[in-house]
């Protein structure tokens, strides 16, 4: 009895060990991984990362991660220069496979989503004036658009104080676009535009997160909170 009871002690303190040995090397990992995402370019600040599964070493060993996930709430995407927030960003990566250094990765899946709020929206579209043809606006020839939520898969649009209508968003690829706004009968009347319509107004997104892109499909849908992207990419290059 006594030398079953040493031998359960003895394997329960040597399994106490491994599970310390194993989460302190996946937090080391970890560490490391958010690291190369900064350097490789591939986030625009640090992320939290997390490494799911156990036991980590077994992965190590096999030199692929199940399941990866990143989180972020300070990135940053531009479009020709112009750099807004991406609020709320997460990401889960399947299938990553990792050189010994961890200085290369690759990702057989990925998917997120990430919000942009309707000021910053905004701040990415032409000027107004530009979307109406060059007309010259009361409110001024730099005036951009105001947007809000419009309903699923719309938005409202705003000159000033009059509304100007709701708007569809869509995207092909990394480019989104908003259109069908045309300025209505009291917009006519207040800016003295007559019924004109405002052009569709796309921009493209670069530096986009984790080597991730839109997904080809809904890759963005209005909220309340602003326009949610959501994200996709198979066979990505992570790092390296």
């Amino acid at each position: 009895m006594r030398g079953w009871l040493k031998a359960t002690i003895g394997l329960v303190v040597i399994s106490g060990l491994l599970v310390g040995a194993d989460r302190i090397a996946v937090g080391v990992a970890e560490d490391e991984a958010a690291d190369q995402l900064v350097k490789n370019g591939r986030m625009s600040q640090r992320p939290d990362v997390t490494i799911e599964g156990f036991p980590f070493l077994t992965q190590v060993v096999s030199k692929k991660l199940d399941d990866v996930r990143i989180s972020s709430d300070g990135l940053t995407v531009r479009n020709n220069g112009q750099q807004v927030a991406l609020h709320s960003f997460k990401a889960k990566l399947s299938g990553v496979e990792v050189s010994d250094s961890l200085n290369s990765a690759t990702v057989d899946s990925g998917a997120g989503s990430g919000v942009i709020s309707y000021q910053d929206l905004a701040q990415l579209l032409p000027p107004a004036s530009q979307l109406m043809g060059g007309a010259s606006l009361p409110v001024g020839g730099n005036a951009r658009l105001s947007l809000s939520y419009g309903g699923p898969g719309k938005v409202k649009a705003s000159l000033g104080p009059v509304s100007v209508g709701e708007a569809t968003v869509h995207n092909t690829g990394n480019t989104i676009t908003v259109d069908g706004l045309k300025l209505s009968s009291l917009a006519e009347m207040v800016a003295g535009l007559g019924n004109r319509k405002i052009e569709p107004a796309s921009f493209t997104l670069d530096s986009m997160p984790a080597g991730l892109q839109l997904a080809a499909k809904d890759g963005v849908a209005p909220l309340p909170e602003g326009l949610q992207l959501s994200f996709e990419g198979k066979d990505v290059k992570l790092l390296g």
